[in-house]
């Protein structure tokens, strides 16, 4: 039950190839159901599907042939490329990224502003919000309430929206309006939230509670031996040296909240265009840093999802077991 309100909230709030070697582990970087971009070595596509097309619309595609798919990627090239040029450049790229967040988030703030406000009015209470989403925990005991799941427990999950819901309330009234709610919903896209998600990241890396990230909780988001003795990946040695190296700046050993913020929101750092880059990279065989539209078709599965791509996803999660 623990791990679908997890799912849930994840839902509510927010396979392989080359990796471009500029590309770091972001904490942030998940797809709707809280997957990473990037797991190890792995690359997670859903991810750039989502980014590309915005969540809602990237599961459409899941469902149709690959040339169906390629069909209407085709249609979305001629959208993508303003100037009407026949290629796409890293702005127009970055600008339609901009576009299918803002959509998404507009749509789906939408849909949870109607769900827990259908009479429309101007603001939702946190005690109409905290029945509707936490209202069950009224009837579990301390020990329930309290019991943990992979670290997560109802009674850290309530403390965090309520956090989240205070910060997000601008004018103190302990009630949001629209836009305080779309905060409150998608608070990595808002810049007075900022220091809320800088808290919840570092309280989800720090599982020694002691306030800050050492190097094997860095490792641990991104690697999870299978067994006891397992020989780490290369990778792995390379993080390791980059957290030395770069992450940890002043050398003590440990990740303040300080250094969390530069890893994971640099300044200046613009998620758009560090995901049109990614997508470039991927699909930009002659390297001259635009894409055609038949380099977009010819991977067109960097971009969206098919049936073939999602049969080809399932019959390699079946190989693991």
């Amino acid at each position: 039950m623990l791990l679908l309100l997890v799912v849930a909230v994840a839902i509510s709030l927010s396979s392989a190839s080359s990796i471009p070697a500029e590309a770091p582990h972001n904490p942030l970087e998940h797809d709707s159901l809280h997957a990473p971009h990037f797991d190890g070595a792995e690359h997670n596509p859903q991810y750039d599907h989502e980014a590309f097309l915005g969540p809602d619309e990237s599961k459409k595609f899941d469902n149709l042939s690959p040339e169906e798919s390629k069909r209407r990627l085709g249609v979305i090239f001629d959208r993508i490329d303003e100037d009407k040029d026949g290629l796409v450049t890293l702005s127009e790229l970055k600008n339609w990224i901009s576009f299918t967040q803002r959509r998404y988030i507009e749509e789906d703030t939408g849909r949870l502003w109607r769900q827990h406000n259908p009479d429309n009015n101007a603001t939702i209470s946190w005690e109409a919000y905290r029945d509707a989403v936490y209202g069950f925990l009224n009837d579990l005991s301390a020990e329930e309430l309290a019991q943990e799941e992979n670290g997560i427990s109802y009674k850290g999950l309530l403390k965090r929206d309520r956090r989240r819901w205070a910060v997000a309330d601008q004018n103190l009234d302990d009630s949001l309006t629209r836009e305080e709610f779309t905060a409150f919903l998608h608070p990595e896209d808002h810049p007075t939230m900022r220091d809320v998600v800088l808290q919840e990241t570092v309280e989800d890396l720090d599982k020694d509670k002691d306030g800050k990230i050492n190097e094997d909780e860095y490792i641990g988001d991104m690697y999870r031996p299978s067994e006891a003795n397992e020989e780490e990946p290369e990778w792995v040695a390379s993080e390791r040296e980059a957290f030395s190296k770069y992450r940890d700046t002043d050398g003590d050993g440990y990740l303040t909240e300080t250094e969390v913020r530069q890893w994971i929101t640099p300044q200046d750092f613009d998620h758009s265009e560090s995901e049109a880059k990614h997508l470039i990279f991927e699909a930009d065989v002659d390297h001259d840093e635009k894409l055609t539209k038949a380099e977009v078709l010819d991977k067109y599965d960097a971009f969206v999802g098919s049936q073939a791509t999602e049969f080809g996803e399932a019959l390699a999660r079946h190989d693991e077991f």
